[in-house]
């Protein structure tokens, strides 16, 4: 900001920080060995920090195992947390002006180069996990949903081992063991609402990402109400999927969505891991509208007879189900149609024959072609030229 300033504007702002450096009350000790609980100490030392992190010599391992940086840093955030403590006075609860935030932003912004840059040290910043998830959830919603510290809360837990013992613990509470779980998908759904499409790429790829790591090493029972959250319910099945106005709707139709290349990735990815990684559960639970391309792109065969073997008879009420678009059977609706001409048949089977070609070419079903298989079996006759019936 000073170099900013003309010289007449910086004279007089050195000569105004001169006058306040005689008063005892404005004169705090440049250097402590001790380093103190000051909000804005923490901001400064964090911000400095920070940039030093980039085309610097600074030994960051010899500050976080001789200099005690990663002890500091912890007790910080714990300080920060205890704010969110049932304990807590009432006028202290939460954090509740700027230079809080931006202090606890700096701090978790420092911890998550530290460990990019030096990925060996991630393990000095473990007692900060319940830390970090005790404000994230504490917090509440806010609107936006990743608003500063969120972005960074949950950028830091993606650098952090949650799946050490200690992490464990953290990311599983006895108290509620899918607690965090429960308010990342929450933030998910609330963040899927509120930012654009052209802003859902960066804005919400982590929290995504951090859902998806969770969702790998959670007990069952918290694996399980992340499937429910996550995919389709039985109710949504009245309607073809993807039709309802549901987290699970949203997701399916940014799975395909050209507007959201890098989110609709991993969105696919998480729905075929929620489905434990099976295609023809992949398929049963999104309809294959959904599954296709994702399966396609990866390469991921599957035979028809492993659908029929392996696929559920219907939903969770063992009602049939449509495979294509996920809807049930019994609630699809019956539109009465004009017979077709001979030549709209003609041409039907025309297209569904270099449809099923195409499938075919792909490797993705192993299937026969109907209009091949009439066709060869004499129940499609091929008419003269000027034959009219």
């Amino acid at each position: 900001m000073l170099s900013q300033r003309t010289g007449r504007e910086k004279q007089q702002l050195l000569e105004q920080l001169k006058v306040y450096g005689r008063s005892v009350e404005n004169s705090d000790p440049i250097f402590t060995e001790d380093q103190s609980e000051s909000i804005d100490n923490e901001f400064l030392a964090s911000r400095i920090l920070f940039l030093t992190t980039y085309d610097t010599s600074l030994d960051y391992a010899s500050l976080v195992r001789s200099n005690s940086l990663a002890s500091s840093i912890n007790a910080a955030i714990t300080r920060h947390a205890q704010r969110y403590s049932k304990s807590a006075p009432s006028g202290a609860k939460g954090h509740n002006q700027p230079m809080e935030l931006m202090a606890l932003a700096e701090t978790l912004k420092l911890v998550f180069n530290i460990i990019h840059f030096h990925t060996d040290l991630s393990p000095h910043f473990t007692p900060s996990i319940p830390s970090v998830f005790k404000i994230l959830v504490r917090r509440g919603a806010t609107e936006p949903p990743l608003t500063v510290p969120a972005r960074e809360l949950i950028n830091v837990l993606l650098h952090l081992d949650l799946e050490c013992e200690e992490g464990k613990k953290a990311v599983f509470p006895s108290f509620e063991p899918r607690t965090n779980a429960r308010h990342l998908i929450c933030i998910l759904s609330r963040a899927l609402i509120a930012y654009p499409p052209k802003e859902l790429d960066d804005a919400v790829a982590p929290v995504l990402t951090l859902i998806r790591r969770i969702y790998e090493f959670a007990p069952e029972d918290v694996k399980k109400t992340m499937e429910e959250m996550l995919l389709p319910t039985t109710e949504e099945r009245d309607k073809p999927l993807g039709k309802s106005n549901t987290l699970s709707s949203r997701l399916l139709n940014l799975s395909t969505s050209a507007m959201t290349p890098a989110l609709r990735g991993s969105i696919s990815s998480m729905l075929f891991e929620l489905s434990h990684k099976d295609p023809a559960t992949f398929v049963h639970n999104v309809g294959y509208g959904y599954a296709s391309g994702f399966l396609m792109s990866n390469n991921i065969s599957m035979p028809e007879d492993l659908v029929k073997a392996n696929a559920p008879a219907g939903d969770a009420e063992g009602i049939p189900v449509n495979p294509i678009t996920g809807q049930r059977l019994d609630r699809e609706e019956h539109v009465q149609m004009e017979p077709m001409t001979q030549e709209e048949k003609e041409r039907e089977a025309e297209r569904l024959f270099v449809l099923f070609e195409r499938l075919k070419a792909t490797g993705v079903m192993d299937v026969q072609n109907p209009v091949e298989e009439a066709y060869r079996s004499g129940r499609i006759q091929e008419l003269p030229d000027d034959e009219e019936d």
